[in-house]
């Protein structure tokens, strides 16, 4: 064999192997990080049991894949709320989670998340969120919020303000601005009203929003049958996809 047709074949050779290569990254799952803040706040105690019960499913299914539901890469959960103005929450890791049933897990939410505290500041959360993202290396991996929460900033003394000093309207969502290529954040649970004004009056460049009302997160418990196991529960898991995971477009940028 001459030694321009040897290098011909090293060459179709090596473009093969490369192309293998590609094909075997293009199947690899994509890192992906899930983020699950639990409102424990007074004013969702009404919402809590059954909120603590959807997490527990909505983690079990993630965790394993279920009805086409995507496995996070990294998992993060932990509460929203406080005693105190300012005051940080730990997060529970995927560790925790993993290889638990869906009762199991809303146990261990139950136990770790009492729904006890007196404030609820939604800041302080996503500001420890970007923190643990940075800490963790989690800037590069799309980033999943849900907020099982009404919604709704307590206040000290319970005073709601109206008009321009509406408390939605001071949420800061900028901290989660360019800390992934996207950051999309869910809010469970609200009221109509509520969501709408989380659409309205929170200022936002690149994160995408996405709130569900109260009256049709009610609706979960309709798409499960006792009679099968979790990883039978395909209308459930088909329910989530539809109302939960939903595809969020980019909002408008203010």
């Amino acid at each position: 064999m001459s030694a321009r047709r040897r290098a011909g074949v090293a060459l179709g050779a090596a473009a093969l192997l490369a192309a293998c290569a590609a094909g075997d990254r293009g199947t690899a799952p994509a890192n992906a990080t899930l983020i699950v803040g639990l409102d424990v706040s007074g004013s969702f105690r009404r919402q809590y049991d059954d909120a603590v019960e959807f997490a527990a499913y909505y983690l079990y299914a993630h965790l394993n894949g279920l009805g086409g539901l995507r496995v996070p890469s990294a998992l993060f959960v932990g509460s929203v709320g406080g005693d105190r103005p300012g005051e940080p929450k730990a997060f529970h890791p995927i560790n925790d989670f993993a290889g638990r049933t869906p009762e199991q897990i809303a146990a261990d939410l139950r136990a770790w998340f009492p729904p006890r505290d007196a404030l609820t500041d939604f800041n302080v959360f996503f500001r420890q969120v970007a923190t643990l993202a940075r800490e963790r290396g989690l800037i590069l991996a799309p980033m999943n919020l849900v907020l099982l929460s009404d919604g709704t900033p307590d206040v000290p003394g319970g005073v709601r303000p109206a008009g321009d000093d509406n408390p939605i309207a001071h949420i800061d969502l900028s901290p989660l601005e360019f800390l992934s290529r996207s950051v999309t954040v869910r809010l469970l649970y609200a009221s109509p009203t509520v969501g709408d004004e989380w659409k309205r009056l929170i200022r936002r460049k690149r994160v995408r929003l996405w709130t569900q009302e109260g009256p049709v997160m009610a609706g979960w418990r309709r798409q499960v049958d006792p009679a099968l196991p979790p990883e039978r529960q395909d209308n459930l898991w088909r329910w989530v996809r539809d109302n939960v995971d939903f595809r969020v477009r980019a909002g408008r940028i203010f």
